[in-house]
């Protein structure tokens, strides 16, 4: 544990801005996992279209990119890879 005040706060700052991020994360993972039955099945189990499933995973991607929480070069790629899917299936 840090004796400096500067860094107690520092700790403190880093982990909620890692709970915060974990919370992104994992509901960018669920998304991209839904939108990826989605599309191997036809639709998802909660009814949606492929179409919606990865349009809301798209949505979560640019979410997660805004905060800082995933690079914009990564979003990208992530969102081209499922858009390609789509079209192609």
């Amino acid at each position: 544990m840090a004796n400096i005040k500067s860094q107690i706060k520092r700790n403190r700052q880093t982990e909620k801005r890692n709970l915060r991020n974990r919370k992104v994360r994992s509901e960018l993972h669920t998304r991209t996992r839904n939108a990826l039955a989605a599309l191997d099945e036809g639709g998802s189990a909660d009814g949606q279209s492929a179409e919606e499933a990865v349009d809301a995973a798209i949505k979560r991607i640019d979410k997660a990119a805004q905060k800082g929480v995933i690079k914009k070069n990564t979003a990208a790629r992530r969102k081209s890879r499922l858009q390609r899917k789509l079209n192609a299936g």
